[in-house]
């Protein structure tokens, strides 16, 4: 009862709203905000995004500038679908939301010396768990992916990882990265 009151009053005093879910497979999300950094900022401040994920459109590359919103906009969405599937209202003027397996992120550079396991082998190990594990009704959020080498290297490493999860896994991509190359 403690967290359905929570959502509740969230949901009333930050103008959130009931998601749909579908049993079509989309993700739609208009106007969505991302319930952290919106608390963070002034009232209004935050800009709204919209999101279309469907059969037709299952990848997104994000790309952009550092500190150009590209992570902010790819946890936005992932929470977003992680509320909805919470009970939650979501921070969006509609959501219609289909039923997730399971949401799969690669976010930031880590790594683990005490294992002998560098940033690189960690995002390499991250990145292989999605793989082989993501599902077409999964939601994959990669960021950043393949930074942990050289140039040449990574732009190959991330080509790979978005075909492999276009043409065999067929999982819902959200793929920010400084590649501009990969959009072609």
């Amino acid at each position: 009862l403690d967290v359905l009151q929570g959502f509740a009053s969230v949901a009333h005093k930050q103008r959130y709203v009931r998601p749909q879910f579908s049993a079509e497979r989309r993700i739609v999300i208009k106007k969505g905000r991302h319930p952290v950094v919106e608390q963070a900022l002034e009232r209004g401040h935050f800009v709204a995004n919209d999101t279309l994920l469907d059969k037709d459109e299952s990848l997104w590359i994000v790309t952009g500038p550092n500190m150009g919103g590209k992570s902010t906009y790819l946890r936005q969405v992932a929470l977003i679908v992680l509320l909805a599937h919470c009970g939650s209202f979501v921070p969006a003027e509609s959501a219609e939301i289909m039923m997730v397996d399971r949401i799969f992120t690669r976010i930031g550079a880590g790594d683990n010396v005490a294992q002998g396991k560098s940033t690189f082998l960690v995002e390499m190990e991250e990145s292989a768990t999605i793989c082989t594990q993501a599902t077409a009704e999964s939601l994959v959020i990669l960021d950043e992916v393949g930074r942990g080498t050289s140039t040449e290297d990574g732009r190959a490493i991330a080509q790979a990882i978005i075909e492999y999860l276009v043409h065999r896994v067929g999982c819902f991509t959200l793929f920010a990265t400084h590649y501009h190359e990969l959009t072609a």
